[in-house]
């Protein structure tokens, strides 16, 4: 606990009278000097008591906020549907329930049909909600092109003739198409395991193209609110829809697209009224050419029957770990920026690397010039990345051991 601080005394000095004017007038300004620094003391002592008051005021207002809304009850996302005198009919997203409701007077001029609401568990009208696109949809456009090009990708040159064939060409030359009288595949879906190049392809194609580029993961669209992630999966096709071309990538798809269960929770509920959202959008879809869908998992095994049917995702794309020709084209890839040593060697380093996938090779040059930075040179040889690979296996060894202990506590 802080200390309040001790007020200082004040001075007090008796000045004799009989004193000559000049000695007189000395000690009068000595005791007004006096009087000034004590004034000084006490202004300073009051800022700090005004800044410890402002700081407990402001806790105290979070704590107030705080309170309230754990008092609060939930809201959920309604749409209102007409509007009859005094009441108003209100259907809440998700479970397409239409409710005859009162609405206070202080909304009554204000509410319109069509109007987002949020309403209380007894369908009340709470608040009127903004009817713009919503923020978080906005947000996950990318302004500017990905840096990221077919270049900084080795190891999967099929995939990458696949996706150019499937996204990219059908944004860039869509006569093409017409002229041969099919339509463009209507999605891809990269699958594959971790650090392997999904997302740098997508990055790729967006690079490639004019398109606008507008990036979301699945759990990004798992909201807490009933009826919001199908709302932000309805925002996000309407503003590629308003800025085609465009390309709209799902990263981690299996966080809204696991195969449906019977279980009646309120969360797996929702999560599946968001995937029935994301494939009616798919389904609505006319394939022009105009816009592209590609989405990415490492949980193929997990995802529903009725997103991979013909139609929705077009093409799957398995994107595997790179093969021995495969990881020594990374190995040029991620190390062409480095000072490279002649004595380097990236076939035996290809050898040495099987089951290593694009990323972990990445983080294995990174570390190869840590231990070169270590040495104090400028240069990273042959035996940094030996030094390298050794470090990262004792690491992942490390993982194992700990995550073992860890299950048998």
């Amino acid at each position: 606990m802080s200390r309040s601080p001790s007020i200082p005394d004040r001075p007090h000095r008796e000045i004799d009278p009989d004193l000559p004017d000049d000695e007189r007038l000395e000690a009068l300004r000595d005791h007004f000097e006096d009087l000034a620094d004590v004034n000084e003391q006490l202004s300073e002592q009051l800022d700090e008591a005004e800044g410890r008051r402002q700081r407990l005021q402001e806790k105290a207002d979070r704590v107030e906020r705080e309170n309230e809304t754990l008092k609060s009850s939930s809201l959920y996302i309604a749409t209102v549907e007409d509007v009859i005198d005094e009441e108003v009919i209100v259907k809440q997203h998700g479970n397409n329930q239409e409710v005859l409701t009162d609405v206070s007077p202080r909304l009554l001029e204000r509410v319109e049909a069509g109007d987002r609401v949020a309403v209380n568990d007894s369908f009340g009208i709470q608040t009127i909600l903004e009817a713009e696109t919503d923020a978080r949809a906005q947000a996950m456009e990318i302004t500017e092109r990905p840096e990221v090009d077919y270049t900084d990708i080795g190891g999967i040159d099929e995939q990458i003739q696949e996706v150019r064939e499937a996204v990219e060409q059908p944004l860039t030359n869509p006569e093409m198409f017409e002229e041969v009288g099919i339509d463009p595949p209507s999605g891809v879906l990269l699958h594959g395991p971790p650090g392997t190049g999904k997302t740098m392809l997508a990055k790729a194609v967006a690079h490639e193209t004019d398109a606008t580029f507008i990036k979301m993961a699945g759990s990004e669209l798992v909201r807490k609110f009933i009826g919001e992630g199908s709302r932000l999966v309805r925002d996000l096709f309407e503003m590629a829809r308003e800025r085609e071309p465009a390309i709209i990538f799902i990263d981690e798809i299996d966080a809204v697209a696991t195969t449906r269960t019977e279980s009646k929770t309120s969360g797996d509920a929702e999560v599946q009224r968001t995937m029935m959202q994301l494939l009616s959008e798919m389904d609505g879809f006319e394939a022009r050419g105009e816009i592209r869908i590609i989405a990415a998992t490492n949980r193929f095994d997990m995802l529903d029957r009725a997103i991979l049917r013909p139609g929705r995702f077009d093409r799957l794309i398995e994107v595997p770990e790179p093969n021995r020709e495969g990881r020594e084209q990374i190995l040029s890839i991620h190390t062409r920026g480095m000072n490279v040593a002649d004595d380097v060697d990236f076939s035996a380093l290809a050898d040495d690397t099987e089951g290593y996938s694009g990323a972990d090779i990445e983080s294995l040059a990174t570390e190869a010039g840590m231990f070169a930075i270590r040495n104090e040179r400028e240069e990273v040889r042959q035996q940094d990345f030996r030094d390298a690979l050794e470090k990262i296996e004792e690491d992942d060894s490390s993982d194992v051991v700990s995550s073992a202990g860890y299950f048998y506590q």
